[in-house]
């Protein structure tokens, strides 16, 4: 496996992207804008996100036409953002409202403008490969934000690795066994023997494992009172700009783990992966769960648990990533039969990065 990138210019000498455009990513959560400008790169972009006073999202390349300080430096006001150097307004638009000082503001005072859209209490940014151009799709819809039986907890993670190495450690959830024994691990061999269902269904790869007779993990009998035994189902759905994963368990006898309307304990996973650069990304998680009627309410634990096997993802992951530079050429990949769900999402972004660059 060759990790390097070709960079690739358009006319104009610019560098284009090394990932898949004319879609929606991730840019924060909800909860992340609040009275303060936040920057971050996004695929190789500095983007500066912001509310207007009547709670509009906006989102604006990070650099003021000035003298580019980054408006991430500046204060939030009712129409737009004010670059902290010398005080410029810029409206949602990307064009300037205001110059301290001086009267006329030049139809060149402006900053490029990107579409954003609040959806499920996430904020997602679209990232075209015509730099203005509208979506032309509506945003993701993730219904378990707002689905009354669950409760929610999120964060972000930043990491130093490519964005597909996580791709590749949520679409195989074997690992589990091996590298989550304190929270939602189990049986390393039942994990590893367990049958695999790949399906795609266009740029969509589904990955569906079920686990029936399994040890129930740490943090399951945390949330719900299972017995020695559990049912367990793990259902992946992996999309370039997301994945949603859908785990939990009933007691064996009570509902079949195939049956979608399936009781027991569920937990509903967004994973929003975003590339930073080509060798760093940002990480958007959010936990949802439900609660056993008749338990006191264990949903801090859940998440708490949660996080800490992100934390042990990304310890494995960024070793991963450093092993891999260290032995260059060396660091060749042989597969496996877990291997089948991540491998055809590799082969969806090489595709549609390939048309991103034609």
């Amino acid at each position: 496996m060759n990790t390097a990138t070709i960079k690739v210019h358009d006319a104009t000498g610019t560098p284009r992207s090394s990932f898949p455009l004319d879609r929606w990513y991730v840019a924060a959560f909800s909860s992340d804008i609040r009275d303060k400008p936040v920057g971050r790169t996004l695929l190789n972009q500095k983007v500066v996100l912001f509310r207007t006073g009547n709670g509009q999202i906006a989102a604006l390349e990070d650099r003021c036409c000035h003298r580019s300080l980054p408006l991430s430096c500046g204060t939030v006001e009712a129409e737009g953002v004010r670059c902290g150097y010398h005080g410029m307004l810029y409206a949602p638009s990307g064009q300037c409202l205001e110059i301290p000082g001086q009267e006329r503001v030049p139809s060149k005072a402006c900053v490029r403008p990107y579409h954003v859209a609040e959806k499920n209490q996430i904020v997602w940014i679209w990232m075209p490969s015509v730099a203005g151009a509208a979506p032309s799709e509506e945003p993701p819809v993730y219904s378990p934000h707002d689905d009354p039986r669950y409760r929610f907890g999120s964060g972000m993670y930043h990491y130093n690795s490519p964005w597909q190495l996580i791709h590749d450690n949520l679409l195989d959830l074997s690992h589990l066994g091996y590298v989550h024994l304190k929270t939602i691990g189990g049986d390393a061999h039942l994990h590893m023997n367990a049958a695999m269902k790949v399906t795609q269904d266009g740029d969509s790869v589904k990955v569906v494992r079920l686990m029936p007779g399994s040890t129930p993990p740490p943090t399951y009998r945390a949330a719900w009172p299972f017995g020695d035994k559990c049912d367990r189902w793990q259902e992946i759905v992996f999309r370039v700009s997301h994945l949603e994963i859908w785990t939990g368990a009933i007691e064996p006898g009570t509902d079949s783990i195939e049956n979608p309307d399936r009781g027991g304990f569920h937990m509903r996973g967004f994973h929003g992966i975003t590339p930073e650069t080509e060798t760093t990304c940002h990480y958007f998680w959010s936990m949802a769960s439900n609660r056993h009627p008749e338990r006191d309410d264990n949903f801090e634990t859940v998440v708490e648990q949660t996080e800490f096997t992100f934390d042990e993802d990304r310890g494995v992951i960024e070793a991963q990533y450093r092993n891999m530079l260290q032995f260059g050429d060396r660091a060749t990949w042989l597969d496996i039969h877990v291997d089948a769900g991540a491998n055809r999402a590799r082969r969806i972004v090489e595709r549609l990065t390939t048309q991103s660059l034609a």
